[in-house]
């Protein structure tokens, strides 16, 4: 579990394909890593991975295929920017809200604009997570946790004051660019209890083979 209050900001070094997935390195600048062991969870961009090794100066992880096909990293590459977190503790302080490090969906921002000192951001969400996104609720953003200022349909809007804009990636954001969204635990668990029964029944899906494969991470 996380709390969405970004740590440090990181660096892809690499991203190598590996038996039909991902071993990503990432350079975790002032991230401290003297309580991190090897099997212990980071998130990056919001999404939680495992460390499988520590050289000291970052970790390395392996991304699944199913994490590949359901978030925005994807898009990453050598070079790219990403929020850090380390995984709370029971002494850690809870800044934003719980957050699981398991991405929902794959927005898009539509629009960002000054407002004061802030930047006013607008973000189109998935259809299907549109019914989970509340006014005055909570959202994660590529790993941040925010407060949702506005909702119309599938879009909505986020003011991000100079802080978090200095202390997370939010910064780079511009029209056009894919983000990772978690939306809040408690709605997801509200409407799983409210399927009463249904909740039982199988439903179909499943990661497209052909995706990953466009991708270029089918390979050995």
């Amino acid at each position: 579990m996380f709390t969405g209050i970004i740590e440090a900001i990181g660096t892809i070094r690499a991203l190598t394909p590996k038996g039909g997935d991902v071993r990503v390195q990432v350079a975790t600048g002032k991230l401290d890593l003297s309580d991190v062991k090897l099997g212990d969870s980071i998130a990056v961009n919001g999404v939680c991975l495992t460390a499988v090794e520590l050289p000291g100066d970052g970790f390395w992880a392996d991304v699944s295929r199913e994490t590949l096909a359901r978030t925005a990293f994807i898009d990453l590459k050598p070079g790219s920017r990403v929020n850090l977190e380390k995984a709370l503790t029971p002494t850690s302080r809870l800044g934003g809200h719980l957050v699981s490090g398991h991405v929902d969906g794959v927005g898009e921002i539509v629009s960002r604009e000054d407002n004061a000192r802030a930047v006013q951001f607008r973000i189109r969400a998935p259809r299907e997570l549109a019914k989970y996104i509340a006014l005055k609720g909570s959202i994660t953003v590529d790993g941040t946790s925010l407060t949702v200022n506005a909702v119309n349909g599938a879009e909505f809007e986020l003011t991000i004051v100079p802080h978090t804009l200095a202390e997370t990636i939010m910064v780079d954001y511009r029209p056009g660019r894919l983000v990772n969204l978690e939306v809040d635990l408690l709605a997801r668990y509200l409407e799983r209890l409210l399927l009463g029964d249904k909740a039982a029944e199988p439903q179909s899906g499943g990661i497209s083979e052909s995706f990953l494969a466009e991708h270029g991470y089918l390979k050995n």
